[in-house]
């Protein structure tokens, strides 16, 4: 229960603390109108809270070329993109509260074609960000009802960054969406799949608990085996067993779980994604050619 599946709640600072972690809260409570489980799990460093409030404010709230409902909507399309079921969620609420049409919340579909002329590099930003070339921004920024200013598209740009950084600290902080404080149940991250739930206190109940624990009985007979030729062959030494032991276990910890399910997504976070299969894939595989990349020197 509480903000983070991992961080017992009465370690994390609550609305009484004292000091500047009090100003800090406050702070967002008055700016948002509610202090979110990033801030109370980020109440642990202070000093990173506020460089991180800072950075938000400017973001979000401060002048900029874009207007507010649709730098929410941007944030919303990164989050999609990682499946952060809570920072989609949140932002959904923050657009409707500045004026947001709901009917862009729909599905990307609904959207002006402004802003779905972000997925592609949204979509690259988020997964393989080497493919990223000068004609992808030389696309947003070509004359037309439907174009970017330089402006506007650096700030786009550096909120979809944002936000895929910040989906990657929700996850690894636990952090549920508010409705599923209470159960105990946690974001999903999409990759690697897993069937057991990060926030779940039972997790060796789930599937992924039962794959874990039919590797060991594997290795366990393995070593009985083993055990059982060392004695039938004469003569073997113990540095010979161990280094059979250590290939089998090598050998098990490499074989995959067979027949993972993947986890679905909600709906509600797929909507604002096209292409959901497109994924990271490692841009040094090996036989195969590598895509440029920019080098500094």
């Amino acid at each position: 229960k509480g903000p983070s599946a991992f961080i017992p709640l009465r370690e994390i600072p609550q609305q009484g603390a004292e000091g500047s972690l009090r100003q800090l809260l406050v702070e967002a409570l008055v700016s948002a109108g509610r202090v979110d489980s990033v801030s109370m799990v980020m109440g642990l460093h202070p000093q990173y809270l506020s460089s991180f409030w800072k950075t938000q404010r400017l973001l979000l709230r401060m002048d900029g070329p874009l207007p507010y409902h649709k730098r929410h909507y941007i944030a919303i399309m990164a989050a999609a993109r990682h499946q952060c079921t809570y920072l989609v969620s949140l932002h959904t609420e923050e657009f409707l509260q500045v004026g947001g049409n709901p009917a862009w919340l729909q599905g990307l579909h609904c959207a002006p074609p402004k802003l779905r002329n972000l997925n592609e590099i949204n979509k690259l930003l988020a997964h393989r960000p080497w493919l990223i070339t000068k004609e992808h921004i030389e696309a947003l920024l070509k004359p037309g009802e439907d174009s970017w200013s330089l402006a506007e598209l650096v700030q786009a740009l550096v909120l979809l960054t944002h936000y895929h950084s910040l989906a990657s600290f929700v996850f690894g902080c636990g952090i549920s969406p508010k409705e599923e404080q209470d159960v105990g149940q946690g974001c999903q991250p999409p990759s690697p799949h897993s069937n057991s739930s990060p926030a779940s206190d039972d997790s060796m109940e789930g599937s992924g608990g039962r794959d874990a624990m039919r590797e060991v009985e594997v290795l366990m007979e393995r070593m009985k085996l083993l055990q059982e030729s060392q004695l039938e062959e004469e003569g073997i030494t113990q540095e010979e067993l161990e280094t059979r032991f250590e290939l089998e276990k090598t050998e098990s910890l490499l074989v995959a779980p067979s027949e993972v399910a993947e986890q679905c997504p909600r709906s509600s976070v797929l909507c604002f994604v096209e292409d959901p299969e497109f994924g990271y894939k490692d841009f040094t595989r090996r036989g195969e050619q590598a895509p440029p990349t920019f080098r500094a020197q």
